[in-house]
Protein backbone atom coordinates (compact mmCIF):
# COMPACT_ATOMS: atom_id res chain seq x y z
CA UNK A 1 0.00 0.00 0.00
CA UNK A 2 1.43 3.49 -0.80
CA UNK A 3 2.67 5.69 2.02
CA UNK A 4 0.44 8.51 3.23
CA UNK A 5 2.14 11.85 2.42
CA UNK A 6 0.13 13.60 5.16
CA UNK A 7 1.31 11.49 8.05
CA UNK A 8 2.27 8.04 9.28
CA UNK A 9 0.53 4.94 8.01
CA UNK A 10 -0.72 3.74 4.67
CA UNK A 11 -2.49 6.09 2.28
CA UNK A 12 -6.26 5.66 1.92
CA UNK A 13 -7.82 5.36 -1.52
CA UNK A 14 -10.56 7.97 -1.90
CA UNK A 15 -13.58 7.38 -4.11
CA UNK A 16 -14.87 10.93 -4.59
CA UNK A 17 -17.93 11.77 -6.65
CA UNK A 18 -18.29 15.39 -7.76
CA UNK A 19 -21.43 17.29 -8.70
CA UNK A 20 -21.23 20.05 -11.29
CA UNK A 21 -24.33 22.11 -12.04
CA UNK A 22 -24.83 23.68 -15.48
CA UNK A 23 -24.01 27.25 -14.41
CA UNK A 24 -20.77 26.26 -12.69
CA UNK A 25 -19.84 24.03 -15.65
CA UNK A 26 -19.85 27.11 -17.90
CA UNK A 27 -16.97 28.55 -15.89
CA UNK A 28 -15.86 32.16 -15.51
CA UNK A 29 -12.99 33.86 -17.28
CA UNK A 30 -10.58 35.83 -15.10
CA UNK A 31 -7.49 37.78 -16.12
CA UNK A 32 -6.33 39.04 -12.73
CA UNK A 33 -5.95 37.42 -9.33
CA UNK A 34 -5.04 38.63 -5.88
CA UNK A 35 -3.70 36.21 -3.29
CA UNK A 36 -3.56 37.06 0.42
CA UNK A 37 -3.06 34.94 3.50
CA UNK A 38 -3.41 34.76 7.25
CA UNK A 39 -1.68 32.20 9.47
CA UNK A 40 -4.70 29.91 9.03
CA UNK A 41 -5.88 30.40 5.45
CA UNK A 42 -5.23 31.66 1.93
CA UNK A 43 -7.67 33.98 0.16
CA UNK A 44 -7.77 33.97 -3.64
CA UNK A 45 -9.75 36.66 -5.44
CA UNK A 46 -10.41 36.00 -9.13
CA UNK A 47 -11.10 39.21 -11.05
CA UNK A 48 -12.05 40.26 -14.56
CA UNK A 49 -10.58 43.60 -15.68
CA UNK A 50 -11.73 44.98 -19.01
CA UNK A 51 -8.98 46.54 -21.12
CA UNK A 52 -8.57 50.29 -20.62
CA UNK A 53 -10.95 50.31 -17.63
CA UNK A 54 -9.88 51.65 -14.22
CA UNK A 55 -11.69 48.99 -12.20
CA UNK A 56 -12.42 45.28 -12.26
CA UNK A 57 -15.05 42.97 -10.83
CA UNK A 58 -14.29 40.23 -8.32
CA UNK A 59 -15.96 37.16 -9.78
CA UNK A 60 -15.16 34.79 -6.97
CA UNK A 61 -13.31 34.63 -3.66
CA UNK A 62 -11.99 31.25 -2.67
CA UNK A 63 -10.69 30.60 0.85
CA UNK A 64 -8.57 27.55 1.60
CA UNK A 65 -6.13 26.10 4.10
CA UNK A 66 -2.34 26.42 3.69
CA UNK A 67 -2.15 22.69 2.93
CA UNK A 68 -4.68 22.95 0.11
CA UNK A 69 -3.04 26.14 -1.19
CA UNK A 70 0.24 24.26 -1.51
CA UNK A 71 -1.50 21.33 -3.22
CA UNK A 72 -3.08 23.80 -5.67
CA UNK A 73 0.35 25.32 -6.35
CA UNK A 74 1.77 21.85 -7.02
CA UNK A 75 -1.15 20.89 -9.30
CA UNK A 76 -0.85 24.14 -11.29
CA UNK A 77 2.92 23.75 -11.58
CA UNK A 78 2.56 20.17 -12.82
CA UNK A 79 -0.12 21.13 -15.34
CA UNK A 80 1.80 24.14 -16.67
CA UNK A 81 4.83 21.87 -17.18
CA UNK A 82 2.69 19.34 -19.08
CA UNK A 83 1.14 22.14 -21.17
CA UNK A 84 4.58 23.52 -22.07
CA UNK A 85 5.86 20.06 -23.00
CA UNK A 86 2.96 19.67 -25.43
CA UNK A 87 2.57 23.23 -26.77
CA UNK A 88 5.88 24.96 -26.01
CA UNK A 89 6.89 27.60 -23.47
CA UNK A 90 4.34 30.10 -22.22
CA UNK A 91 5.85 33.52 -22.85
CA UNK A 92 5.03 36.23 -20.33
CA UNK A 93 4.73 39.76 -21.70
CA UNK A 94 7.14 42.38 -20.43
CA UNK A 95 5.65 44.48 -17.63
CA UNK A 96 5.49 48.20 -18.36
CA UNK A 97 6.86 50.54 -15.72
CA UNK A 98 3.36 52.01 -15.25
CA UNK A 99 1.65 48.64 -14.65
CA UNK A 100 1.23 47.40 -11.07
CA UNK A 101 2.98 44.16 -10.21
CA UNK A 102 1.00 41.99 -7.83
CA UNK A 103 2.79 39.22 -5.94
Amino acid sequence: MPENKDGPGPARKLNLQLQLDDETAQGSYFNFAIVNHTPAEFLLDFIFVQPQQPKGKVLSRMITSPIHAKRLLMALSENVAKYEQKFGPIKLPAVKATEPVVH
